[in-house]
């Protein structure tokens, strides 16, 4: 790993933010996305990571993802880093946005296994390694098998881990074992980010270094609070972030009663940070989980 990527392992510790994609009449609506940037920017987020499955990335055509990644590049203008979701399945494609990524200024690339077509351990080595090869950003390897139905090894990601580019994984395999393999095979310059909010403190106990978080999206002063207090030792600190951690667990569970990211778009709504608009085949959410996301945010004392 060079010197510009281990600058940007420290760049990217803490609360980083899967940020949603508001959309108007189905169109990006660009001046409600503006303004979640700068709500982040004065709100404590660590990090921006547009495009990605909480910003509906399967759905946007090639120039809407440019774009969502292009205005959060420039509106954050270098007060927070962006790691811009940038995965396919097609490895052509993958590179062409990574590359696209770099040039408009993205600090990073998160990159997620690719989906669908089932490749091998061997195939997402020679994946990751193409990209690796045609880009000069760092990378994050997004394990999600869940929605990727493929589950990268420990053991691939240490060989990924010596090439240039690649600097650690976005683990959403909800394993907090792999935490512990990972650090023994890999050492503890190796990023972990969990995509699992739930499991955030527990992750950091054991070697990992913060999240990309869904629930930053509604209340990122909280998520980053608690981050910080999470990888710190005293016993004040420690009791602190369990605190930040019990009142967080009911909202990050509201946030997956429904397909994300149609929950938490919902929260933002009555939040009056986004409309709730979805694009098809993910729908808005039902009566019933609008009522328990009210009852969870009032709990909260966030309504």
């Amino acid at each position: 790993m060079n010197q510009q990527s281990m600058l940007q392992v420290f760049m990217f510790k803490g609360s980083n933010v899967a940020l949603v994609t508001p959309f108007k009449n189905d169109k990006l609506d660009d001046e409600t996305y503006i303004k979640l940037i700068h709500f982040h920017i004065k709100n404590g987020t660590n990090g921006l990571v547009p495009a990605g499955t909480t910003g509906e990335s399967p759905t946007l055509s090639h120039s809407e993802h440019e774009r969502v990644i292009e205005l959060c590049v420039k509106e954050s203008n270098g007060k927070l880093p962006v790691f811009a979701g940038t995965g396919s399945n097609s490895t052509e494609e993958a590179i062409s946005l990574t590359t696209h990524a770099e040039k408009i200024g993205a600090n990073g690339a998160l990159i997620v296994t690719p989906y669908y077509n089932k490749p091998t351990q061997e195939g997402l080595y020679q994946h990751y390694k193409a990209i690796n090869d045609k880009c000069g950003i760092p990378i994050l390897i997004y394990n999600i098998p869940g929605r990727s139905v493929i589950d990268m090894s420990v053991d691939t990601m240490a060989r990924l881990y010596e090439l240039k580019n690649i600097i650690g994984v976005k683990d959403a395999t909800g394993d907090l074992n792999r935490v512990n393999e990972t650090l023994k095979k890999i050492g503890k310059d190796f990023v972990q980010l969990t995509g699992n909010d739930d499991n955030a403190l527990e992750f950091n106990k054991r070697g990992g270094v913060g999240a990309i978080s869904v629930t930053a999206n509604i209340v990122p002063k909280i998520c980053s609070d608690f981050q910080k207090k999470s990888k710190l030792q005293s016993d004040n600190d420690i009791k602190e972030a369990e605190r930040l951690n019990e009142i967080l667990q009911p909202i990050h569970h509201a946030m997956f009663i429904e397909s994300n990211p149609s929950p938490v778009k919902y929260a933002a709504k009555l939040l009056n940070l986004c409309e709730d608009d979805v694009r098809l085949p993910l729908v808005k959410v039902t009566d019933p989980t609008k009522e328990k996301i009210k009852k969870t945010l009032h709990f909260a004392k966030l309504i």
